[in-house]
């Protein structure tokens, strides 16, 4: 090659720092432009990666800012300590292993967990390094979901500006509260970048370790199934599903092998009655209703309905989901294509969950940017929709006027995926 042709590519392959650079220094020479860089930066997808670097750091001074000046506010975290203080003195039985705030209902990857923060944090009563630790989850947890939006770059730069430090409720379920649902999802989207990357096997892992931790992310599981299908075919899919399986055997081991059906009834419990008092999006409809078994049927079936039907429509061109345990093409999905059908999975099932509480804000937040990028809404509507899901998550206790607002904006959300998914001529699979 000669010396131009060198010249020429490395000419060609510019990187945009030197872009942005370049725009800079016009803008220090013509001030009239500082609009119109702002706006470039934040609405340009190809900034993504210089707008998260920025939030980064930012995120790391917000949160021990947090730590440091807000008190900390009691709710499970003694529960928690409780709940593995049995298992530590040698008790496997579900039934016996309990805390103040009623009994272990999680599955084992959440006992180990709290186990180790349990000794790192001297038996559960060294607060503040446990909120410390917490900040270093966040960090690590909003990097990964950082990567996820650089990778698929969908989205433009302001929604992650509003999403990473707007959220008031967000911050304090990791910091002040010290959930396990924060902790779940990590493993969740840390497994989205495997799959992201083709690293089935240990991105199925990941996955299940997540559902260790925590079964909402089950609510991934119709898509993880479907990208599976997709990408491997069926037989090889039942694979990837036996080291899912294989994954909650030998964590659950210890449980498994000596009290099984406690194990099983308690952490894997999908009848679970919850508290009306606690619930965030069904405020707006009478107790007496909220507890009624046939409201709950309905919501199950219309979360099934509205899944099959969404989820045929992306399947579309390989033949809808009657064609799917046959597909013998292999599809080399793209990035956008794999994120979508996850997210897609994920907030079907919340818009019809039998009760939201405070902290399950986190299961669906950080994809809420994703999925309103992907509708045809103006850019003023999808931060509005923003904001009003963040007021109804704020609003303590939740009222009837806070819940509607909820569901509402929820039915706009899944409303504007559902029409840009089913106009397009060519849904995602190609």
């Amino acid at each position: 090659m000669t010396k131009l042709a060198k010249n020429r590519t490395k000419s060609q392959k510019k990187p945009k720092w030197q872009l942005l650079k370049a725009k800079a220094i016009q803008t220090i020479k013509s001030p009239m432009k500082l609009y119109e860089l702002i706006n470039e930066i934040l609405f340009n997808p190809d900034y993504l990666f210089l707008v998260t670097c920025i939030l980064i750091p930012i995120e790391l001074i917000l949160n021990v800012l947090i730590v440091l000046k807000v008190p900390y506010t009691e709710i499970d975290w003694k529960a928690y300590m409780q709940e593995v203080e049995g298992f530590i003195n040698g008790t496997y039985n579900y039934y016996e292993l309990k805390g103040d705030t009623g009994p272990l209902v999680y599955p084992a990857g959440f006992v180990y967990l709290y186990t180790a923060l349990y000794w790192v944090t001297h038996q559960g009563t060294n607060i503040r390094l446990a909120q410390y630790i917490y900040v270093i989850f966040y960090i690590l947890f909003i990097s990964i979901v950082f990567t996820i939006y650089n990778t698929t770059k969908k989205v433009a730069p302001i929604a992650l500006i509003i999403m990473s430090l707007t959220s008031h409720r967000i911050h304090s379920i990791f910091v002040l509260r010290l959930f396990n649902d924060p902790l779940a999802m990590l493993f969740l989207y840390a497994s989205i970048i495997c799959f992201l990357k083709k690293n089935w096997t240990f991105g199925c892992i990941l996955f299940s370790l997540g559902v260790s931790i925590k079964m909402n992310v089950l609510l991934f599981a119709p898509g993880l199934f479907i990208i599976l299908c997709l990408s491997h075919g069926f037989l090889q899919t039942l694979k990837y599903i036996f080291i899912c399986g294989l994954v909650q055997l030998v964590v659950g081991a210890p449980f498994l092998l000596t009290y099984p059906v406690a194990y099983l009834h308690r952490s894997f419990e999908l009848g679970r009655q919850f508290f009306y008092k606690w619930t965030v999006n069904w405020k707006c409809v009478p107790e007496d209703l909220f507890l009624f078994k046939p409201f709950q049927t309905c919501l199950l079936v219309l979360h099934l309905c509205i899944l099959l039907i969404f989820m045929n429509r992306i399947l579309k061109n390989v033949g809808g989901l009657k064609n799917l345990f046959f597909q013998k093409k292999r599809l080399k999905l793209s990035y956008e294509a794999i994120t979508y059908i996850m997210f897609v999975s994920n907030f079907i099932g919340i818009c019809f969950s039998r009760s939201l509480h405070y902290q399950f804000y986190v299961w669906y937040y950080h994809s809420l940017a994703f999925l309103l990028w992907n509708t045809e809404y103006q850019t003023s509507l999808k931060i509005l929709l923003l904001g009003l899901i963040e007021f109804s998550w704020n609003v303590y206790p939740s009222t009837f006027n806070s819940s509607l607002i909820l569901n509402l904006s929820h039915v706009v959300v899944l409303v504007g995926i559902g029409h840009s998914l089913f106009k397009k001529n060519d849904p995602l699979l190609n």
